[in-house]
C-alpha cells in the first residue's frame, strides 16, 4: 500500500459500454449540457431587461450560475472519457472536481431555501416585501448560500487529503464524488465518513426546514385566499421554484432511502445523473415555461437581435 501522494490517478469505472454506446452517450450528454448552459441565456436576459431587476430574478440568476457551476465540473470531463480507452483522471483533478462538486451542491439547496423565503415574503407580506427584500438581504442571503457550500466542501475536502489509497484505485463512478472515494480508500476513514454524514445531515436538513417553513406559511396564506383566480395567481409566482425544489429532495430521497442491493452501483450513477446533470438541464425548461416574465423577456431580447441584425 502507498500513500495518497503517491497514487497519481484514478481510473473512473462509470458507464462503461461498447464503442457504439459510449458513441450515443457522448451525444445525449453533449445535448444535455448543451441545454444546461442555456442556462446563461437565463442569465444575460436578467442581466439586461429592466423587467426582471427584481429579489426573485436575483436569486434565479445565481440558481443559474450553480447549475453552470455544478454541470461544468462533472459533465465536460465525464464526455472526454465517451472518447478515449484510458479513462483516467488525475489525484489532485479529482479532488479539486470532488470539491467543485460539493460547493456547487451546498450552494445549490441553500439558493433554493433562499429563493422559499423570498416567495414567502411576496406571497404572506406583500406590502413589506420592497422593505424586506432590499438590495442588502438579497445579497447577504446570496452570499450566506454561496458561504454555506463552501463551507460544505472545505469541511469536507481537508480530511480527504489524509486518506490513504493504493498505488491502483478504481473509483465505480463516473466522477469523483466523495462517497465513491471513500469506499475504495486503502486507509482508516472513519473520521471522513463521520464528517460526511454530520454534514449532510446538518446542511441537508437545515435547507429543507428552512424551506418547509417557507411553503408552510405560503400553503397557508393561499389557501386563505376567496377566490380560486386569487389562488391560481399567487401559487403561480412560486410554482417553478415549487418544482425545482420537489424534484431535487425527491431525488436526494430515493439516494439514501435505496435498498442495498447488487443494483446499488447502477442505481448509485442513475441518481447522480439526475441530481447532477439532469436537474441543471431542467431548471431553465422549467423556469421559461412556467414563468410569463421570462417568456416575454426573452422574446423581447429576441426582438432586439433581430433588430440589430436587419440592420
Amino acid at each position: 500500500m502507498e500513500n495518497q501522494t503517491s497514487a497519481s490517478e484514478f481510473v473512473l469505472l462509470g458507464l462503461r459500454s461498447d464503442t457504439y454506446l459510449q458513441s450515443l452517450l457522448f451525444f445525449v450528454f453533449s445535448v444535455v449540457y448543451f441545454i444546461t448552459v442555456g442556462n446563461m441565456v437565463i442569465m444575460i436576459v436578467i442581466s439586461t431587461d429592466p423587467h426582471l431587476h427584481s429579489p426573485m430574478y436575483f436569486f434565479l440568476f445565481h440558481l443559474a450560475l450553480t447549475d453552470i457551476c455544478y454541470a461544468t465540473t462533472i459533465v465536460p470531463y465525464m464526455l472526454v472519457n465517451f472518447l478515449v480507452k484510458q479513462k483516467t483522471i488525475d489525484f489532485s483533478a479529482c479532488i479539486i472536481q470532488m470539491s467543485l462538486i460539493l460547493l456547487s451542491a451546498g450552494s445549490e439547496i441553500f439558493m433554493l431555501s433562499a429563493m422559499a423565503y423570498d416567495r414567502y415574503v411576496a406571497i404572506c407580506k406583500p406590502l413589506h416585501y420592497q422593505d424586506i427584500m432590499n438590495k442588502l438581504i438579497c445579497s447577504q442571503l446570496v452570499g450566506g448560500a454561496w458561504a454555506m457550500g463552501a463551507l460544505r466542501s472545505i469541511i469536507n475536502t481537508l480530511p480527504m487529503l489524509n486518506v490513504q489509497f493504493c498505488k491502483y484505485t478504481e473509483i465505480k463512478h463516473f466522477s469523483c464524488e466523495l462517497l465513491p472515494l471513500l469506499t475504495v480508500a486503502c486507509g482508516r476513514t472513519f473520521l471522513n465518513k463521520l464528517v460526511l454524514l454530520s454534514s449532510a445531515v446538518i446542511f441537508g436538513s437545515s435547507s429543507f426546514l428552512l424551506t418547509l417553513i417557507s411553503y408552510i406559511y405560503i400553503i397557508s396564506a393561499v389557501l386563505k385566499i376567496q377566490s380560486a383566480k386569487g389562488r391560481h395567481k399567487a401559487f403561480s409566482t412560486c410554482s417553478s421554484h415549487l418544482i425545482v425544489v420537489v424534484l431535487l429532495y425527491t431525488t436526494a430521497l430515493f439516494q439514501y432511502t435505496k435498498p442495498s442491493s447488487v443494483l446499488s452501483f447502477i442505481l448509485d450513477q442513475l441518481f447522480s445523473i439526475q441530481y447532477s446533470i439532469l436537474t441543471p438541464m431542467l431548471n431553465p425548461i422549467i423556469y421559461s415555461l412556467k414563468n410569463n416574465d421570462v417568456k416575454r423577456a426573452l422574446g423581447r431580447m429576441l426582438r432586439k437581435i433581430q433588430v440589430l441584425q436587419s440592420v
